[in-house]
């Protein structure tokens, strides 16, 4: 099978299990269970607790002591078994525990599929820069389509959704076996220390104020995007209880209007080397923090009758949001640091957003929805609680230009040049 193949049916089935779930998961919640808003944001910590030092840990033992491919495969099986048994939880404490396990073998994996793809590419002589991104995307399209799968079989508030999740988890485990070998290498580095593979090294960016307020602001960002991951889906759904909207096709396949975020993330890519020509990492990082603003401010007028075009343009607008601080951050880390250190740092660029940041955003998330936009019956205030959102976002946009001192300079330039050939 040719190898570009191979890779894009990984990283297809790699978002394919998390797009099964991520965003549906707070219907299940909610809709089905009946649990708290408080109890939900510590479900979602998972993510930022296992991002903040699993993804280092298999690091370490896929560079010393086990191939990469074989870690990855493990750990998905694992996986699967874990989300198997997901459906048969019935109280949030352990539901939280049997999700932390989940996550703890899932979110290591999203490393290592690059480290056995670029593995792969490098084997076969095959230019990474140009092959890697069209091969990545399919990852993004997985996501869709089990997004599309799960809603179109209405199963969005089901626990079909974590069996789905887990057959596809079993597959790409057992198929990953067969992939191409990425063994440890390591031990054959005579300078490798441990810190440095830990890339505990890369904390000494924080001594520098122009790298500790773009860590603050990823962490930040990170908590903007968890909360669209964890209530997103879920409010759709509450639009049921409203006899005016019940019978839209929004309600009836929230999923579905969902996924055109991630349509969107697969577009605005593409505008990123423009935008950061044309404007510099500084205000790209700013658009995208605008662009927050309005994926949570549209939401708060929104409905899925007349109000259904707001809705849409939020998830249009996720695109810019999501892409355009993520790749223009890695961007600025990988242009501003030395070579040494620069794997490294993107690991503690990716701590801050998805570890710390998702932590961060599930915690006060679920504290602030349930005491202040809670009614007496349980159901939300989704209008406040959008807005509370987009006055968050807004703050933060407000305050960075004046607080991240950085100039556009040649060395981005060559960067975007690399990216674009």
């Amino acid at each position: 099978m040719n190898i570009k193949f191979r890779l894009i049916l990984m990283n297809f089935m790699q978002f394919f299990i998390w797009g099964a779930w991520l965003l549906t998961i707070g219907a299940y919640w909610f809709q089905n269970k009946h649990w708290s808003g408080a109890q939900f944001g510590v479900i979602f910590s998972t993510m930022g607790i296992s991002a903040i030092f699993m993804p280092a840990i298999t690091g370490i033992i896929s560079d010393k002591f086990i191939n990469a491919e074989k870690l990855y495969g493990t750990m998905h099986i694992l996986g699967a078994c874990v989300l198997f048994s997901l459906p048969l939880v019935t109280n949030p404490t352990t539901f939280f525990w049997v999700m932390l396990l989940n996550m703890i073998f899932y979110m290591p994996t999203l490393s290592l599929s690059i480290t056995v793809a670029y593995s792969a590419l490098k084997n076969s002589n095959i230019d990474i820069v140009k092959e890697y991104p069209p091969i990545r995307i399919w990852g993004t399209i997985g996501f869709i389509v089990a997004l599309w799968a799960v809603s179109l079989t209405h199963n969005e508030t089901s626990s079909n959704q974590f069996y789905i999740a887990s057959a596809v988890s079993l597959a790409l485990g057992i198929y990953s076996f067969t992939l191409p070998k990425c063994p440890p290498l390591l031990n054959k580095v005579d300078n490798k220390t441990f810190a440095s593979s830990l890339g505990l090294n890369a904390f000494a960016l924080f001594k520098s104020p122009k790298f500790a307020i773009f860590f603050a602001f990823s962490l930040l960002l990170g908590a903007a995007l968890q909360l669209t991951n964890a209530y997103g889906d879920t409010y759709i759904h509450d639009f049921k209880n409203v006899p005016a909207y019940s019978d839209t096709i929004a309600v009836k396949y929230p999923a579905i209007i969902m996924s055109i975020s991630q349509i969107s993330e697969t577009l605005f890519i593409l505008a990123i080397p423009f935008f950061l020509r044309r404007f510099g990492i500084k205000y790209v990082m700013l658009f995208s923090m605008l662009a927050w603003v309005l994926r949570f401010g549209l939401f708060a007028f929104g409905n899925p009758a007349d109000g259904l075009w707001m809705i849409v343009l939020s998830c249009i607008v996720y695109g810019m949001a999501f892409d355009f601080f993520n790749i223009s951050g890695s961007l600025f880390v990988e242009t501003q640091t030395t070579p040494e250190i620069r794997g490294s740092a993107q690991g503690l660029f990716m701590m801050m957003v998805n570890g710390f940041g998702a932590l961060f955003g599930s915690f006060a998330s679920g504290v602030i929805i349930d005491k202040f936009f809670t009614m007496s019956d349980q159901s939300k205030d989704w209008h406040g609680i959008w807005l509370c959102f987009a006055v968050y976002a807004l703050v933060i946009a407000v305050i960075f230009p004046f607080v991240f001192r950085y100039k556009h300079n040649a060395a981005l330039e060559r960067a975007i040049q690399n990216v674009q050939h």
